[in-house]
């Protein structure tokens, strides 16, 4: 076993060599002598190699003598509403929005708190990879549930259905997990028009992959929004936790640009509430949540501890740039048809175009978006960045952060990925494409 593919949220590697039936066995073993458990719930998502992976899980967990509920095939936050719903522990067998030769784990400990690098997934992986398992006296039962309806009730509890306008939307669901739950979804919400894009759940990903962070895989939803005169555009990846926006105009809004416009709607409900954000963010976060009586709280990056902070702050709401967006109405969890759901609301309440209510951040707040580095050294290319860049507001939350008056940035290696990354946000245009090429070079000097 690879100790590779445990991650600091999830288990995830490339199947079948780092991640196989095997490998599912044991982690299936290993979930139940760390918690203890008597019952697991236990879904999937549309991975060619899920079906293998979900068996071989289960029987690790049913021989290791804990019941299962089978929920089926599902998308994680339908998932995350199976546990907090059935008030059971979970193992989802996922990759998230990878390619399609990847799959893993996410694991729930208790709603909404996740096993994550720093709490569960190391304990799993040492009892997996020692796979020294007592013998149980039962072998666990098997029972499904279909919580399919009560996932789309609670959904759409969290909105005004009756507030939203006629609208017409292009939703492409890039063949993963949200295609079928957005159908039964938007029926409910007939004033909507939806043109629908690759719906139809397929692991192989045949139309383009499951990132829509990745510009070539929401070019095509981007120039439908426009040669249909759609109001909006949805795109969800592979799993469904995360959720993307193109405007009336075709452009795709910044996840931290939704967070602030999100954050604002959340606060109507709960004023005062404190705001998850991640230090990634562009200043228009802080910005606007303190103008709406809010009180921002930056975090580090990971939806397991964007989830912990959630809680332990009683926030309403969260934000990351990466498109998860969590919600304490939704289990304190991330989900990408909530937002989808309340952005329809927010276009409906202030009668603007998207376009119209992103005007006045672009024209303040001037970011690079996420940048990717393929870095030798990452170590000694952020303590270059360290040594040419200080000021007296600098902190290591998650990487390295540095804040100017009149620009900031973040430089942190990936957790799921071997790469560096930048986020640099500048108040002009000029500013800010200067101190991006500064700090591209000396990123590009350790390739």
């Amino acid at each position: 076993m690879d100790p590779k593919i445990f991650k600091a949220y999830d288990i995830r590697g490339t199947y079948p060599d780092t991640i196989n039936e095997q490998v599912a066995e044991q982690v299936g073993r290993a979930f139940v002598m760390y918690l203890g458990a008597k019952e697991i719930a236990v879904g999937r998502d549309m991975r060619v190699s899920g079906p293998g992976l979900w068996q071989a899980v289960v029987k690790g967990i049913t021989e290791q003598g804990c019941n299962v509920v089978d929920i089926g095939m599902v998308g994680t936050d339908q998932y995350y509403h199976a546990c907090a719903t059935l008030k059971l522990p979970g193992m989802m067998v996922t990759a998230s929005h990878n390619p399609a030769q990847y799959n893993g784990f996410k694991m729930v400990r208790e709603m909404p708190f996740l096993l994550s690098g720093t709490d569960g997934i190391p304990e799993v992986r040492d009892l997996a990879m020692k796979g020294e398992f007592p013998k149980a006296d039962r072998v666990g039962t098997i029972r499904k549930v279909d919580l399919a309806d009560s996932f789309t009730e609670k959904v759409l509890s969290l909105i005004n259905v009756s507030a939203i306008k006629p609208l017409k939307v292009v939703i492409d669901t890039g063949n993963g997990m949200v295609g079928p739950a957005i159908q039964r979804l938007m029926a409910k919400i007939p004033q909507v028009t939806v043109i629908p894009m690759y719906f139809d759940p397929d692991g192989t990903f045949p139309n383009h992959g499951g990132d829509p962070l990745k510009e070539e895989n929401r070019r095509e939803l981007q120039a439908r929004v426009v040669s249909e005169g759609a109001d909006l555009g949805f795109a969800f990846d592979g799993d469904g936790d995360r959720f993307f926006c193109i405007d009336d105009k075709g452009r795709f809004i910044p996840g931290d640009f939704m967070t602030a416009l999100l954050a604002e709607e959340m606060l109507l409900k709960y004023p005062g509430s404190p705001i998850v954000y991640d230090c990634r963010a562009s200043w228009c976060v802080k910005d606007l949540v303190t103008a709406a009586g809010g009180k921002p709280l930056m975090n580090r990056v990971g939806h397991a501890f964007i989830k912990t902070r959630l809680r332990d702050e009683n926030a309403c709401f969260g934000g990351e740039v990466s498109g998860h967006y969590y919600f304490k109405d939704f289990h304190g969890a991330d989900s990408g048809m909530v937002p989808a759901l309340k952005v329809l609301e927010m276009v409906s309440r202030r009668g603007k175009k998207m376009a119209e209510l992103l005007s006045a951040l672009e024209h303040k707040y001037f970011i690079t978006g996420e940048i990717n580095f393929t870095v030798k050294d990452q170590k000694a290319a952020l303590a270059a960045i360290k040594a040419k860049y200080t000021s007296d507001n600098t902190y290591e939350m998650d990487g390295y952060s540095v804040e100017y008056p009149d620009w900031h940035m973040n430089v942190r290696s990936s957790n799921t990925e071997p790469l560096l990354r930048l986020n640099l946000e500048a108040l002009s245009k000029e500013l800010m494409e200067q101190r991006r090429d500064e700090v591209t070079a000396i990123i590009k000097s350790f390739e």
